[in-house]
């Protein structure tokens, strides 16, 4: 099963994978701040058809003038105006202010995005340095917490997951996976130091788990953050240092290749 799952890693985790990916659109800058801005926002709305979250993504940027730190760094009520209508299934422009105010919030009085995350993991990992307790899942918690800290419509938390109400958090697990693994395989931005590549969770959705299903690396069938506890367990014992990289191969096999065995290459039906 490594060998199959090292060789789908290697052929969607290139280049050619962008075309398509909401990882396109943080993918356009390059400055740090840029990149977690654009990073997060595309994350937020990842879900649906894949091309048309791009889209989404691109005209939010188009809207910020493509300087999207500098456009939350000096947010206020005047600039509401060009983003009024703006819709992404059910993230409404509603929504996407209190995104604004409460990242405005998290850059200036929090130190960014990398630094609440941070926080939130070593609240998450117990006493001492080392990796016990769950430091992925106490950063999601306390991120959560800080974003929600200023006023905000109800309807909005919606759009941040929250693991103790059992939401398997894929778009959060996957924007972690986009800022922290460094693999220079030139998808995965890999911009934050203060993570490692061993403590992130695998991104969970309907076609990852089903793939994970078909090859015994998950047995619980809810999506939820049991499930991903499990689901990323399993694929510690493939790569202790670097789990996540299978998300590349369950996601590729998934929707590239489909979720049934009898679609799937003779290669891979070898493992079913």
């Amino acid at each position: 099963m490594k060998t199959l799952l090292d060789e789908k890693v290697a052929l969607y985790n290139r280049p050619e994978f962008l075309k398509g990916d909401p990882i396109f659109v943080p993918h356009q800058f390059t400055d740090k701040a840029d990149q977690e801005i654009a990073g997060f926002l595309a994350a937020t709305i990842a879900w649906g058809n894949r091309q048309s979250i791009v889209s989404s993504g691109m005209r939010l940027m188009a809207l910020m003038d493509f300087r999207p730190a500098a456009f939350i760094h000096g947010f206020s009520e005047k600039d509401l105006g060009p983003f009024r209508g703006f819709v992404h299934r059910t993230f409404n422009d509603t929504d996407l202010f209190t995104f604004f105010y409460a990242l405005k919030n998290i850059c200036q009085q929090h130190g960014g995005l990398e630094a609440v995350f941070h926080e939130g993991s070593l609240k998450g990992k117990g006493p001492g340095s080392g990796k016990a307790g769950d430091g992925i899942k106490g950063a999601i918690l306390h991120f959560r917490d800080v974003f929600f800290s200023i006023p905000h419509a109800k309807r909005t938390q919606k759009h941040i997951s929250n693991p103790v109400a059992g939401s398997a958090a894929k778009r959060l697990n996957m924007f972690l996976r986009w800022m922290v693994r460094k693999d220079n395989a030139g998808v995965d931005l890999g911009i934050w130091d203060s993570f490692s590549p061993d403590e992130l969770y695998c991104p969970l959705d309907i076609h990852s788990g089903r793939v994970a299903r078909h090859l015994g690396l998950l047995k619980r069938k809810q999506d939820d953050w049991k499930a991903v506890q499990e689901l990323t367990a399993n694929l510690r014992l493939l790569d202790p240092a670097d789990p996540v990289k299978y998300d590349f191969a369950l996601f590729g096999m998934g929707v590239f290749e489909k979720t049934y065995p009898e679609t799937l290459s003779a290669r891979t039906r070898e493992w079913f």
